[in-house]
């Protein structure tokens, strides 16, 4: 597995080092781990210790959005990356991201969409937490909104033009940035479906 994070943002790649080789040692499969800390707009294909007849997956996980696209740079970092990516035809891509427009909006319903999106992220938190503790209370949801959270809302409110780095779409404007790339939807298994039901069941009937 390679992970690649920008040094200016939050992920600690180190953390999900430690938390994936913990989970290959439970499984008991072999592992191994490259961290590449760097600007992702620089990544090349060749940067990657592929293998022969390797399957490639690559996973973007609250990333793109931190990209500048083309309303902010004539480059497009981000519509440039999926375009890298799949040129090195990997079996599957996986996009987790923010349904919401904190991009193109102007300020007043940019000021909205985030009021809606976090109020609502927020009742989420206040219903539990897995460890019982009372939300409030918890040490992780205080870490998460002081140190991630608070800092996402104040960029989106607060900064314009390229200071601007929380730029969040809505899903369908990931759906098409995907397909213009040249990837195609693929459904979730019933398998993964009811994973995930079971999961929300376990945080709150």
């Amino acid at each position: 597995i390679t992970g690649i994070a920008d040094p200016k943002a939050a992920t600690c790649l180190e953390a999900v080092e430690k938390r994936l080789r913990d989970y290959a040692a439970n499984a008991r499969v072999s592992f191994e781990f490259r961290a590449l800390k760097m600007d992702t707009s620089l990544f090349e294909p060749r940067m990657l210790d592929r293998r022969p007849n390797e399957a490639l997956a690559v996973n973007f996980v609250f990333h793109l959005h931190r990209m500048p696209d083309e309303s902010v740079s004539t480059s497009n970092p981000r519509d440039a990356l999926l375009r890298k990516v799949k040129s090195m035809q990997p079996k599957i891509v996986t996009l987790v991201e923010r349904d919401a427009n904190t991009n193109t909006a102007p300020f007043y319903p940019r000021f909205v969409e985030t009021l809606n999106y976090f109020g609502a992220m927020f009742e989420s938190l206040d219903q539990n937490t897995p460890d019982g503790k009372p939300t409030r209370d918890n040490r992780d949801r205080v870490n998460a909104e002081q140190h991630c959270l608070a800092r996402d809302i104040m960029n989106i409110i607060a900064f314009e033009g390229e200071s601007r780095t929380q730029r969040y779409e809505v899903a369908g404007k990931w759906r098409s940035r995907i397909t213009m790339a040249g990837f195609r939807n693929v459904p979730l298994s019933p398998y993964i479906t009811s994973s995930i039901k079971e999961v929300l069941q376990y945080y709150s009937p």
